[in-house]
């Protein structure tokens, strides 16, 4: 006898599953009410809201509102992380944020990705790949993070950049799509 393995299971390890299963719909739409409070909510309601919501949350931790999520629980922020206004983060599988770590107005993490094939893609298949931030990185306004990248400790991502490989510890890239800093 076989184990039945969810739509979420599948999304959570990083396989191709059903974006419009029931169940994820129905957590997509709790993180869309909790984002509804969180995004009206007072500074000092923040740190209890997002320590609802997320998996892991550091002390100091600042997330301005507007943020946006597709389920919030796949999110691990380590301490005095600052996150800006408008941000976005597609967090189907893990989205880690190493301490003390800067991140700038309307930078967009997309964990998400889509298939290449064009059969899968018409059958709703999705599935995702985890995003990894260091300690002590800047990421600049304005930049996109794509799907499986790790961006190395003290690292700083220029603004307006698209992110599309690992960046070393320590690096300076920028551009689209980033390339080290000469």
């Amino acid at each position: 006898m076989s184990a039945v393995i969810t739509e979420k299971q599948k999304m959570l390890a990083g396989e191709p599953y059903d974006a419009s299963d029931p169940q994820l719909a129905a957590d997509r739409e709790a993180a869309a009410a909790w984002m509804a409070r969180y995004n009206v909510s007072t500074a000092t309601e923040r740190l209890l809201l997002l320590r609802a919501q997320f998996s892991e949350v550091g002390d100091g931790t600042e997330i301005r509102p507007p943020f946006y999520c597709d389920y919030g629980g796949n999110i691990r922020v380590g301490p005095k992380v600052f996150v800006n206004f408008n941000c976005v983060f597609l967090d189907v599988v893990c989205i880690t944020i190493g301490a003390g770590t800067q991140i700038g107005p309307s930078v967009q993490l997309y964990t998400a990705d889509h298939p290449r094939d064009p059969e899968d893609r018409r059958a709703g298949k999705e599935f995702g790949r985890p995003i990894r931030i260091g300690q002590n990185v800047w990421i600049g306004g304005g930049s996109i993070v794509l799907p499986g990248v790790a961006i190395g400790d003290d690292a700083i991502i220029g603004a307006g950049s698209v992110v599309t490989r690992d960046v070393p510890a320590g690096a300076t890239v920028f551009g689209n799509p980033a390339r080290l800093s000469p």
